[in-house]
């Protein structure tokens, strides 16, 4: 897209054919040091999993003792099982490349004599490349024209001030990756990808990696405990099979049997698949998950901490009214063409950026178009500017034309315009009084000033200068059309809600009550939180609900004190002097459209559309999320325990028959469970109470041992149920081969059951059915017809050592499956009644 900007006319680009020309030279702006992906290289690594060695190992023995059906099986078990995992792989890698490819960054260049927005790899050599404040510079060049341009180069220099830099000065260098701190910048472009100073540091940078998550901590852990408890019973196995037999092959197959089905390989599967489809799923809702970790801490936010303009509010900055000092009048839309009123909106765009990219700005560049008899702007030149700074902001600009007129003009914080004026106390007062009625509405209030210097030597600071104050600007934001609803969503799922804004206290006060927000009399400004010490500032923190007039340091003392309090914190934040703030967040979040580039940088979620209500929709679904893994690893463990006592018991007490599941059955039972773990779960909708639950804390142990427990006592009763059903079997007079299908289909069954019942741990399991997951009815009927087949096709039957089943046996099945699973509804239906 292209927009119109003012720029000097000698400023054209590159044209199309000279793009062309150049990246068939130099190439294009990406940096190729990180590692690409390859097919190969991922099913090798998929290969080296620990599932898949101890099939290879098992393949390699059936190959060894003769057993060559077997031996096939387990082959076309590892194609399964690794193209299982290829695929879950695949799917997630896919899934993170869009989020990449939706994160790029965008820059503005100058080509054909227009400003257009470009993907930041398409920027070529000899470009021209316009850098704002708040955007990051994105390839390394010389400064052709500056307007009050500083950038902060601490990423390459680890020095934290900003630097000013123009065409004028001796240093007139931009490095790709610094940040624009100030003003605006035309650089002509000299080197890009590896051959800038960024590119130059290499994979050090690129390749860095993240530290795991506390949740990604407790889940290894976990499973390398579980891995640590497979060793043991592999090797006691192993020993106690082969003290019986004295066959070390055979005692060697039962050991790895047992180790196959102690060893929770779908967990760490199911994390990555969870966390990669749960932000692909964000992402077509308009949230983009910069890193896909996020996802699991953001159904835990207990504070939110907002922005007011452009978040709360609509951000559309509309001119509401002007008020001229010189005829003490507020002028409405009608009556701007007085000169008493041009006067004021002139001088205010005089003191705004030539090239606005601020909302406030644009619309005085516009109003003063639409109210002007005579447009001087191409008149004037830049000759000194004074930066926005001090507590509230002000900024200063000093224009001189060709017969040397002079206009100096400001703006900024209505106190700080009022302070610097030559006013006397009456004047203040009438003034003040203006300036608090109107912020009391609502409005956003900035004054406006105007100064007469003669010499070219400026003082140092801009409020040395002799100022008369000239009116007030007036805009209007209005809140958005749904942010109550959202408010009122926030509150129900228990997250408290904290307003961070420079805005003055009134005007905050006055946008807050309208949106719904609570105990909008509880404020607190910036100055006021630097003096509190840390115990001081906790308290005042959950005592206020609006801080105003905040800065930087401000906002940053805010969320750090936060998570001093063990709060889990979510910022929300679209200016440069958010960075900080959204960086130390445990969720920083930046809006998409109005967001800048530094804001987007430091951020760990963007909102496409800067609508808030999203943010239910990522917080419902990080709730969704982190329930649904936790289902799944209850459902592993739950279910991973009577295949290992299966295995091992009959073995352990010396029963009739000891082998009563080869590798082939584990194998069948692992491949009907890896995908429900992690496929089926991923898909289960969100219960209806979610949202309606407070935040879990923070740290919090991933599995409680009430809920660890739960799933043991789930494990043993359809262990009793299975290994009930051997004993009624053998006691009449079943064979081995009868004994194997009846304990076989009891598991299977009971697999099916549990995978229904664990939906939820609350409702019934009546109620989860309601929930559509098209993903759970095709798994479980397809383990229903591979069941069938194994059972009744006498290919199957055969291979796997089972016989068919008249209806009694398989109603036994069902009723002892049924039992053995079923009985958690009793337990959730108490539960409920306990919550009425």
């Amino acid at each position: 897209m292209s927009k119109e900007i003012n720029i000097p006319q000698h400023i054209i680009g590159l044209t199309d054919a000279e793009v062309l020309q150049s990246r068939k030279e130099f190439g294009a702006n990406e940096q190729v040091h990180k590692s690409q992906y390859k097919w190969w290289s991922a099913i090798i690594d998929i290969l080296k999993e620990p599932m898949l060695l101890l099939l290879i190992a098992v393949t390699i023995i059936y190959f060894v003792l003769g057993e060559n059906s077997e031996a096939y099986f387990m082959l076309a078990a590892i194609i399964a099982v690794s193209s299982i995992s290829f695929f879950q792989d695949n799917r997630s890698r896919k899934a993170i490349e869009a989020l990449e490819k939706l994160t790029e960054p965008l820059s503005t260049v100058y080509r054909n004599g227009l400003a257009i927005k470009i993907p930041t790899k398409d920027i070529v050599i000899n470009d021209l490349v316009i850098a704002e404040e708040g955007t990051t510079v994105n390839a390394d060049g010389e400064i052709v024209h500056s307007n009050d341009f500083s950038v902060n180069e601490s990423t390459l220099t680890g020095e934290a001030y900003s630097v000013f830099k123009s065409d004028q000065t001796e240093n007139k260098n931009v490095f790709s990756g610094t940040l624009v701190a100030t003003g605006l910048a035309v650089f002509h472009v000299t080197a890009i990808g590896n051959q800038t100073k960024m590119g130059q540091l290499g994979t050090a940078l690129l390749d860095a990696k993240e530290e795991p998550t506390p949740l990604q901590l407790q889940i290894e852990n976990f499973v390398k405990g579980m891995a640590l408890i497979g060793i043991i019973v592999f090797l006691l196995v192993w020993g106690v099979y082969f003290y019986k037999t004295h066959d070390i092959l055979n005692s060697l197959l039962k050991g790895l049997t047992l180790a196959m089905s102690i060893l929770p390989e779908e967990i760490p599967v199911a994390f990555t698949t969870f966390m990669a489809l749960g932000s692909w799923r964000l992402m077509k809702e308009g949230i983009i998950i910069k890193k896909i970790r996020t996802v699991e801490t953001l159904g835990s936010a207990t504070v939110i901490c907002t922005d007011k303009t452009g978040t709360i509010t609509a951000n559309k900055m509309v001119l509401q009214s002007v008020y001229a000092f010189a005829a003490n009048q507020l002028y409405d839309k009608q009556n701007w063409n007085t000169p008493e009123a041009q006067k004021v909106i002139e001088i205010a765009m005089w003191a705004s950026e030539p090239v606005p990219f601020d909302p406030m700005e644009k619309t005085l560049h516009k109003v003063y178009e639409a109210n002007t008899t005579a447009d001087q702007r191409r008149e004037f030149n830049f000759v000194h500017e004074y930066p926005l700074e001090g507590k509230p902001p002000m900024m200063t600009h000093v224009f001189e034309n060709a017969t040397k007129q002079r206009i100096i003009a400001a703006k900024g914080g209505a106190e700080t315009i009022l302070k610097v004026s030559n006013l006397n106390t009456i004047d203040k007062t009438t003034i003040q009084n203006t300036i608090t009625k109107l912020s009391s509405e609502g409005y956003r209030v900035l004054g406006v000033a105007q100064s007469r210097f003669e010499s070219n030597n400026f003082p140092e600071d801009q409020q040395d200068l002799p100022f008369e104050f000239l009116g007030l600007v007036v805009f209007f934001d209005p809140p958005k059309p749904n942010i109550q609803q959202v408010f009122e969503q926030f509150y129900e799922a228990g997250i408290q809600v904290k307003v961070i804004t420079g805005d003055n206290s009134p005007t905050t006060q006055s946008i807050a009550k309208s949106a719904g927000i609570t105990n909008t009399n509880q404020v607190m400004e910036g100055e006021a939180i630097m003096k509190l010490d840390d115990a001081q500032l906790i308290k005042s923190i959950h005592s206020n609900v609006l801080f105003t007039r905040m800065f930087p340091e401000a906002k940053l003392a805010v969320i750090n004190a936060l998570k001093k309090d063990h709060q889990l914190v979510a910022m929300i934040g679209d200016g440069v002097n958010d960075g900080p703030a959204l960086k130390s967040a445990h969720i920083g979040i930046a809006m998409g459209k109005k967001g800048t580039e530094i804001a987007k940088s430091a951020a760990d979620i963007i909102l496409v559309d800067d609508d808030l209500s999203k943010m239910i929709v990522a917080v419902a679904a990080g709730r969704r999320i982190y329930t649904n893994i936790k289902k799944a690893v209850q459902y592993i463990v739950s279910i991973h325990i009577p295949i290992i006592l299966t295995v091992s018991l009959p073995l352990f007490l010396g029963w009739i028959y000891p082998d009563i599941f080869t590798p082939v059955h584990v194998i069948f039972l692992e491949m009907i469970m890896g995908p429900m773990c992690s496929i089926v779960y991923e898909n289960e909708p969100a219960e209806k109470n979610s949202m309606k639950q407070p935040p879990r804390q923070l740290g919090k142990t991933f599995l409680s041992l009430k809920e660890m427990g739960l799933s043991v006592i789930q494990g043993l009763a359809i262990t009793l149920g299975v290994l009930f059903v051997y004993q009624l079997t053998v006691q009449n007079g079943g064979t081995e081969n009868l004994t194997r299908t009846m304990v076989f289909t009891t598991l299977v069954l009971s697999n099916i059951i549990l995978s229904l019942v664990n939906r939820s741990f609350y409702y019934s399991v009546f109620a989860s059915l309601k929930n559509k997951n098209n993903m759970m009815v095709f798994m479980n009927s397809l383990t229903l017809i591979l069941l069938a087949m194994i059972v009744y096709i006498p290919l199957f039957a055969n291979f796997f050592k089972v016989v068919p089943l008249d209806w009694n046996h398989i109603l036994t099945c069902i009723l002892v499956s049924g039992v053995s699973v079923l009985w958690i509804e009793i337990y959730k239906w108490f539960k409920r009644i306990k919550n009425i």
